[in-house]
């Protein structure tokens, strides 16, 4: 990858997701270019080529991460396909920016941070809630002991998704926890900056083994509880919410997720209540800003493939706890 000129990105696939992922954020990262598609239907990707002035479009993923004019390839396949062709990639000397969750089971985390090592390829989970101005500001209050010593900590989201979707299929990987409950579960370790152990979870299911609703708690170091709910059901409200409680006070956060299309913050403590919302970029654009910085040897890209691990490991955990097998199990 050169040291000066834009960093090229090849997409695999056209994903519903990457135009707001990717596309739109690249036109205001100076430093990032799309320059390559491919997808298993090519006149899909032929179109979404041309609506995107997307330069290349090849034939295969293999030509693809092969294509020796890109140097980052982004994933936003199913679940059920980020570790294969991650690696593939990534030995293909090309570093990867993956969609959340970062694969289907902790071992396909594990693969997958492995090779980023033996290549000397960077690996990134795009989870892009932690790259806006108010993931900032929600670790500052927490962090400022505020709060006081933490005591509870609770995570919301709730999508309703049409059945049809591909998360409600096993094979995919699918699942309300993982495209949703990876969220807030994220947010209990990104905000605390602890582990949060499984306690019990409860999932309602629609096909085999697939969860269109969990609630999971926790227990995390210090005597801190902790909860997560999340549900794709018909009828449900979109919603995302984070709340710390401690003995001083309690933080509530309404939009976490997306908070470039609104949130407020709630503090609440003995001297009174106060509100604010934090500005900011699109929370996709704000993580290719981190993206390219690690690139460029600017800055560090936390959310790595090590702490994909991580991530996977808890929601490996939820799932049995509920009952039901990790996806890819």
């Amino acid at each position: 990858m050169a040291e000066t000129g834009r960093i090229r990105f090849g997409t695999l696939g056209a994903a519903k997701i990457t135009p707001n992922a990717l596309i739109k954020p690249a036109l205001e990262v100076a430093e990032a270019e799309v320059v390559a598609i491919a997808a298993r239907d090519r006149k899909r990707a032929v179109r979404f080529a041309a609506e995107h002035k997307i330069a290349r479009v090849h034939a295969t993923y293999d030509d693809l991460i092969n294509d020796p004019e890109v140097d980052v390839i982004y994933n936003p396949l199913p679940n059920s396909h980020h570790c294969e062709w991650t690696i593939a990639a990534l030995r293909a000397g090309k570093h990867v920016l993956c969609e959340k969750p970062i694969a289907s089971n902790a071992a396909e985390a594990e693969r997958m941070a492995a090779a980023a090592r033996e290549t000397g390829r960077f690996l990134g989970e795009a989870f892009h809630y932690r790259y806006h101005p108010l993931a900032a500001r929600v670790r500052e209050i927490i962090g400022s002991g505020t709060l006081g010593r933490l005591r509870h900590l609770e995570g919301r989201f709730t999508v309703p998704i049409a059945p049809d979707n591909i998360r409600y299929d096993w094979t995919l990987a699918g699942g309300a926890t993982m495209d949703l409950g990876c969220y807030p579960l994220h947010m209990l370790r990104e905000f605390s900056g602890l582990v949060p152990r499984v306690v019990k979870a409860s999932a309602n299911t629609g096909p085999a083994n697939v969860d269109v609703s969990m609630e999971a708690e926790f227990e995390l170091a210090g005597g801190v509880t902790a909860r997560m709910i999340c549900s794709m059901e018909q009828g449900v409200q979109v919603g995302a919410s984070f709340v710390a409680r401690g003995e001083k006070g309690e933080l509530a956060v309404l939009n976490p997720v997306a908070p470039q299309v609104g949130n407020q913050l709630t503090l609440k403590t003995a001297g009174g209540e106060t509100t604010e919302s934090v500005p900011g970029e699109t929370s996709y654009t704000c993580q290719l800003r981190a993206f390219v910085a690690q690139m460029r040897g600017r800055g560090v890209f936390p959310t790595d493939g090590a702490q994909g691990i991580i991530n996977m490991r808890v929601i490996d955990d939820v799932y049995r706890a509920a009952g039901l097998p990790p996806r890819g199990a």
